[in-house]
């Protein structure tokens, strides 16, 4: 497989490493081959159903009926044509959206497309926080602040699903969405709503008072972060580089858009057909999430509303998992920075617990709809730093070749980025209007100190924004050739050394005479020699140290002078030393900071949660302190000395 097809970028790294090129798609049956495609698309379309658009769907319903049916339809189109340039792009580039960035602008210009970036994902979970804590209160009668600290948990959870592959990931998330879908139309059953009103929805109206709605709706719909994941997640399945391949794989990630987009556009029409048929019909005002749940058991009995906590949670959760990926890409396409998923996922979900926090606690909870809306107008701030890179990419012959996107497709595009950023902007300067009028109703200084904020702020971003748009026209980047991470002269280069001395760090248990083995398969007899390191760690040497002589130290110091001598025997140099304290890992250190050795070996019986907690991670903590190279066996795993695999070097 070529490195363009693994998606190897400028810099050699590759998007989601973990699962790229990882799917196998070369099926002879067609059917087959489409159903290996089938699936990333799945996993961005629950962005377009997080509880973020749930608010601005009810609302809808509630006020204007099936008025704004096509409004959804609309907006859903524009996202199909948009997630499929996104899809395109990783496919034919190779580079994810946040690695074609780096490739075209600026470091400080990428710097401050990060911030926008990570921005939209910390709004985003606090859309999913929200909604889950919602829809947890709406269940099981959880109080809005409990509801926080079980979601501060739940994600980790999901996080474990990574480690079953990008398969397993995508099923687990087409499970939920079919759970969505089929709690809605249950509930579109029971609301029996009228389908002559739903079909003149889809007609282009626009009543009095609808357009903010609708510009929340479409606002709600485009999610800045599917764009960014969408882009990497193609990059999973194993395509070659030929043309052929391509245009095949662009086919096959269009069917998956438009009918995983389209599985979203039913959710999302659903929840407004709900809403006109039952509390438009009824004249009920819904302002919230938990109003519309509050009113359905009058309306369509028991069951309804119980089918609605369930979706709701559905999505909250689904969301999840899929904005954790998002910011992974983002950090490493942008910064090449890759932190641990637990950690990332740590990090965004605090900062989306903060606001919801103080929101319960300072406010009370009649106010958590006003963080909903929130979020989607952070989202919407966000959004056009990722639609005009994208469009502005793959309209680029130099990068996209016979595969740039045609010209009636770019006015498509360009024409729904305007209305998209048009609009967006209208609901954010709205918004500000508001909240600097409310600053300035508590208080003159605090107005003024607001409209400062915030006014410059979002100057500092349409400024930020005309560059992102300009700039790829009058100085567009070098065209992005993928090239191998190192480029050396390798027959210059390789120059085999021996290895003079091997530290063996030995635990006194049947284990070690797999360490040993590794140590002797690359040591050379009278040019390398071995030194044996065993640290004692008894109640006694926490107190006297080295001048411990307590039955334990003596068994060891006999252990390590046996195996010495076993070793001179089989004419290797050897020696042992023979270390005392509770913490092994900083007495290994110490003693090879004074002494080096040209490689370590040392035992390892893997990590579990458990274990590591009991008895901690030596391991990576002698790794971390030391700059010599170790070699890490697994004593639990039977394998000859010559079995010594390159990966297991560190």
């Amino acid at each position: 497989m070529s490195e363009q097809s693994a998606g190897l970028n400028d810099d050699g790294r590759r998007s989601l490493e973990e699962v790229n090129a990882s799917v196998p798609v070369n099926y002879k049956n067609p059917f087959r081959r489409l159903f290996a495609f089938l699936g990333p698309a799945y996993l961005v379309s629950v962005g377009y159903m997080d509880p973020g658009n749930w608010a601005t769907d009810l609302q809808g319903g509630a006020d204007f009926g099936y008025s704004l049916i096509w409004v959804l339809l609309m907006s859903n189109l524009m996202a199909v044509l948009l997630q499929t340039l996104a899809a395109r792009l990783g496919v034919v580039t190779g580079h994810d959206l946040a690695q074609g960035c780096r490739a075209e602008y600026s470091p400080f210009v990428n710097f401050l497309l990060w911030i926008q970036a990570e921005v939209a994902i910390a709004a985003c979970d606090l859309a999913e926080v929200v909604g889950t804590i919602i829809a947890l209160k709406l269940l099981f009668g959880i109080p809005l602040l409990w509801g926080c600290v079980v979601t501060a948990f739940d994600t980790f959870l999901l996080l474990w699903l990574q480690k079953f592959g990008m398969r397993r990931m995508e099923a687990f998330i087409l499970t939920l969405v079919l759970t969505i879908g089929g709690c809605f139309l249950l509930q579109i059953i029971l609301a029996r709503p009228d389908f002559a009103g739903i079909v003149s929805g889809l007609r282009p109206t626009m009543p009095n008072g609808a357009l903010l709605v609708s510009i929340g709706i479409i606002g709600a719909t485009v999610m800045p972060h599917n764009l960014y994941l969408h882009s990497a997640l193609v990059q999973s399945r194993r395509i070659g580089e030929d043309i052929a391949s391509k245009a095949q794989a662009c086919r096959f990630n269009l069917i998956d858009s438009a009918v995983a987009l389209n599985a979203a556009f039913f959710v999302n029409a659903a929840i407004l057909i709900v809403s006109a048929a039952v509390f438009h019909k009824n004249h009920e005002s819904v302002a919230s999430i938990e109003k519309a749940h509050e009113l359905l058991p009058a309306f369509l009995g028991p069951l309804a509303p119980i089918l609605f906590g369930v979706a709701l949670l559905c999505a909250g959760q689904s969301s999840t998992l899929t904005g954790t990926l998002a910011g992974q890409i983002i950090m490493e396409g942008y910064l090449h920075l890759k932190l641990a998923p637990w950690l990332r996922r740590l990090v965004t979900r605090t900062i989306a617990l903060a606001p919801a926090v103080l929101t319960i606690t300072l406010v009370g909870e009649e106010k958590m709809q006003n963080l909903l809306v929130l979020s989607q107008v952070v989202l919407s701030l966000q959004l056009a730093f990722a639609v005009v890179p994208l469009i502005h990419f793959t309209s680029n012959k130099r990068n996209m070749g016979v595969f740039a996107t045609p010209i009636w497709a770019q006015v498509l595009a360009w024409i729904s980025a305007t209305i998209i950023i048009g609009l967006n902007a209208k609901l954010v300067i709205e918004n500000i209007r508001e909240g600097v009028s409310w600053a300035y109703s508590v208080d003159s200084r605090l107005g003024l100190l607001a409209a400062l904020s915030l006014y410059g702020i979002s100057g500092g971003t349409a400024l930020l924004l005309v560059w992102v748009v300009i700039k790829p026209l009058i100085r567009p980047a070098p065209t992005w050739k993928p090239a191998p991470s190192v480029e050396l002269d390798w027959a210059d280069t390789l120059r085999p050394r021996v290895l003079r001395r091997i530290g063996v760090a030995l635990e006194h248990t049947p284990a070690d005479a797999e360490i040993l083995n590794r140590a002797l398969s690359l040591a050379q007899e009278g040019k390398t020699e071995l030194v044996l390191l065993h640290v004692v760690d008894t109640p006694m040497t926490r107190v006297y140290g080295s001048e411990t002589l307590d039955r334990e130290t003596n068994a060891d110091e006999r252990y390590l002078m046996e195996v010495v001598h076993v070793l001179k025997q089989k004419s290797y140099d050897a020696q042992w030393v023979l270390l005392h304290g509770p913490d092994r890992a900083g007495e290994l250190v110490k003693r090879l900071k004074r002494d080096p050795v040209d490689l370590l070996v040392v035992g390892s019986h893997g990590h579990g949660l458990v274990r590591d907690l009991l008895l901690g991670q030596t391991v990576d903590k002698v790794r971390h302190g030391l700059s010599i190279p170790m070699l890490i066996a697994r004593p639990d795993r039977a394998s000859r000395p010559s079995d010594v695999q390159p990966h297991e070097l560190v």
